[in-house]
């Protein structure tokens, strides 16, 4: 991986949906991504955490055109962001579903809070100040919906879910419901939930990466 500063290149194009051929063409967050690490063009390049990578993804897609080049100035920040950690899947999940749940439409209520009981689950078994962040994002999150989280309590009782750890299928799915749901709800500045949602994931993943140089931020504002 090439040197890179906090700069964004003139010649990159303006961030769109989707993906992109080549620079010519546009580029997501992602592919700007790859282009700043110097690897070739994609947006799944291996410089960023595939969890992060995927919610980054996401929310570039979901964000309106007038809201998406607000994104620009994060890309640096999640170059060279990798690394064996098993807590980043659920840390991005649940500071995504956190942030959905209190705003999403009541049809996406319950299966948002339903992720997040299966977050609460995993959590149970992380130690430490980041389980304990975890827990208390999650259950302020929940309260937030009370009727959501009744409804999600007996499904997952009566369903059998186990402690088991969560997939990385599922955790993918909980990212997308996550976004969509703050991209569809009438909510004041969806864009901005989403930028922010972005930010405080990738605060979080550099804090549990580079501990010596970052504290854990609150997961959820």
């Amino acid at each position: 991986m090439r040197e890179f500063t906090k700069t964004v290149p003139d010649a990159i194009p303006v961030l769109s949906r989707g993906k992109h051929r080549s620079p010519r063409s546009g580029a997501c967050f992602m592919e700007f991504a790859s282009y700043l690490a110097g690897e070739k063009w994609s947006d799944h390049p291996s410089c960023t955490h595939p969890a992060l990578a995927s919610l980054a993804r996401a929310v570039n897609d979901t964000t309106t055109d007038r809201g998406r080049s607000e994104l620009t100035i994060l890309i640096p920040s999640v170059v060279g962001l990798n690394g064996l950690h098993p807590q980043i899947p659920l840390i991005v999940c649940t500071i995504a579903a956190s942030a959905a749940l209190p705003v999403a439409a009541e049809t996406r209520q319950r299966a948002l809070a339903a992720g997040l009981l299966r977050c609460e689950l995993s959590a149970a078994n992380v130690a430490g100040e980041l389980g304990a962040g975890l827990r208390r994002d999650i259950h302020a999150a929940l309260k937030s919906a009370p009727a959501a989280e009744k409804w999600a309590r007996e499904f997952v009782s009566n369903s059998g879910i186990t402690r088991a750890p969560l997939d990385e299928r599922t955790l993918d799915l909980l990212i997308g419901l996550s976004v969509t749901g703050i991209s569809e709800a009438c909510a004041n500045d969806p864009d901005a939930i989403l930028r922010g949602v972005l930010s405080r994931a990738i605060t979080a993943t550099t804090a549990v990466l580079r501990p010596t140089t970052e504290k854990l931020p609150q997961l959820v504002s």
